[in-house]
């Protein structure tokens, strides 16, 4: 769809050795609460990529040579202005993404923030070890340096809190970026750019080229001189990074997708689980891959989690995500809203009772987002473990709820499929709580809660939700090159 007036629309340009580069070509992109196209993304490829690479080289000497404070200082500053700005880049996030205002403004930004700071603090704390050999008359101790030019790919559900997760330990280690967003949602990192002058941060030192993962992100993938690349998307995309990356042997670091299961014991406290699973279920429209979209509960409080969890499924508002009285905003695009209404519509093909939602209730729309990508949120009952619903990430407002009989079947079903990134257990006994932790083939596994997180512990999946962990050591680990030193004396 054209606009009404071609000149409203927002152009973002690449930000390329501290200055905004205009591209010769251009993606829409649209405003997913309302279907139409609102802003213009750079469709960079191979030459954008080379000059971004060539500045963030020439800038790495100077900057990774500055001590750690310095450049904590740095980190700190820009925190502050992005913090300044917290209800413009909640606007931009919340318009960009389809994510609702609440969403944007209480986690997305504030976590962009925290980022920065966290890092810029953590910089600080690290110590190297050191080992001596009295009988060799030797010492050996490790130095850490920064690696180079570190190739950052976000994707595009949590677009600012995503990509700061990874360029404030990146920048914070002494490496220059280069980064790419999803084309789909650039514009906050857009905003970002044009306060990284007044933060402090060099010319190069953090440099942003916009366009499409087959055209910019493969030529930063290829680059021979970017020795590193993090990565957050799909497992595809991964597989595809691997290949292109293993010719120059880089550093990879990869958060892949999920199908995460909650597990719902008969000594669960239901007024905790039923809420907390609804949002760990429906957050964000679903798009997180820390969603919940099998949740296994046991066959005698199954009925009556299935009613409860259902009428507060139905309490939350689908709608304008500039209304702060929504729950649901809209989904990323027409072709992901389409691929997830086709998940649910192949579980009724299975014969899976849908309870609510998708096809079942009506959905009530604002007249100005008639248009948008909205779907509501929907419960599968009665769906086979080996049915693609289960398998297969949907990354939507979509969940799936079976019964179990007893813990040893219900591990083993929470850990038959591929992908291995969160797990949530629910339950008052202490010792089948640790028990199930221990068994769950999953890198994160929360207890009676979801989602609290603590950067200084690793974050990240096994099997095909990928290969690394990111945290206060864990991202210095990675962001780092370690160097053993014996001196004999």
């Amino acid at each position: 769809p054209t606009m009404a007036h071609p000149q409203a629309l927002l152009v973002l340009e690449n930000f390329i050795g501290g200055k905004f580069v205009p591209c010769s070509s251009y993606i829409d992109s649209y405003n997913p609460s309302t279907g139409d196209v609102y802003c213009r993304v750079p469709d960079s490829g191979k030459e954008e990529v080379e000059a971004a690479v060539k500045a963030a080289k020439d800038a790495f000497p100077v900057w990774s040579s500055k001590s750690p404070l310095e450049r904590s200082q740095i980190l700190n500053k820009l925190a502050d202005l992005i913090e300044h700005d917290l209800e413009a880049f909640a606007q931009a996030e919340s318009k960009d993404q389809g994510k609702t205002i609440t969403f944007a403004r209480t986690v997305d930004i504030p976590r962009a923030v925290h980022n920065f700071r966290f890092f810029a603090s953590s910089i600080l704390h690290h110590v190297t070890e050191c080992t001596e050999m009295p009988t060799m008359g030797c010492v050996h101790y490790t130095s850490r340096a920064p690696v180079g030019v570190a190739g950052l790919i976000s994707p595009w559900n949590l677009p600012l809190y995503l990509l700061t997760w990874k360029i404030a330990p990146a920048i914070a280690c002494g490496n220059t970026v280069v980064a790419k967003p999803s084309e789909m949602t650039s514009v906050t990192a857009w905003m970002m750019c044009k306060l990284l002058e007044k933060a402090g941060v060099p010319p190069g030192v953090v440099n942003v080229v916009f366009g499409t993962g087959a055209k910019a992100g493969e030529a930063l993938v290829c680059h021979p001189d970017v020795p590193l690349i993090s990565f957050t998307g799909s497992t595809l995309t991964a597989q595809r990074i691997t290949e292109r990356s293993a010719p120059h042997c880089k550093r990879l670091s990869l958060e892949l997708g999920g199908k995460n299961p909650a597990i719902v014991f008969d000594d669960a406290d239901l007024s905790q689980c039923i809420p907390t699973t609804v949002r760990s279920s429906f957050a964000n429209q679903g798009e997180i891959c820390l969603c919940t979209s099998r949740i296994f509960v046991q066959r005698g409080i199954y009925s009556e989690f299935l009613k409860r969890f259902v009428a507060e499924a139905k309490k939350w508002k689908t709608g304008n995500p500039s209304d702060p009285t929504v729950d649901v905003g809209a989904l990323i695009s027409k072709e992901h809203l389409e691929k997830v209404r086709n998940y649910v519509k192949k579980a009724q093909a299975e014969g899976a009772r849908v309870l609510c939602g998708e096809g079942v209730d009506p959905l009530a729309l604002p007249p100005g987002n008639q248009k948008g990508y909205f779907m509501l949120p929907t419960v599968i009952a009665e769906v086979k473990d080996e049915s693609c619903c289960m398998q297969e990430e949907i990354f939507g407002p979509v969940t799936c709820v079976v019964a179990f009989d007893t813990e040893e079947e219900v591990i083993k079903r929470a850990n038959g499929v591929k992908y291995g990134l969160a797990a949530t257990v629910w339950s008052g006994n202490v010792g089948r709580v640790h028990r199930v932790a221990h068994r769950l083939q999953s890198g994160l596994v929360w207890t009676n809660c979801w989602l609290v997180r603590d950067l200084n512990l690793p974050f990240g999946g096994m099997k095909a939700s990928g290969i690394g962990r990111e945290g206060a050591k864990d991202s210095y680990e990675f962001f780092t090159e370690v160097k053993t030193i014996t001196i004999k004396h």
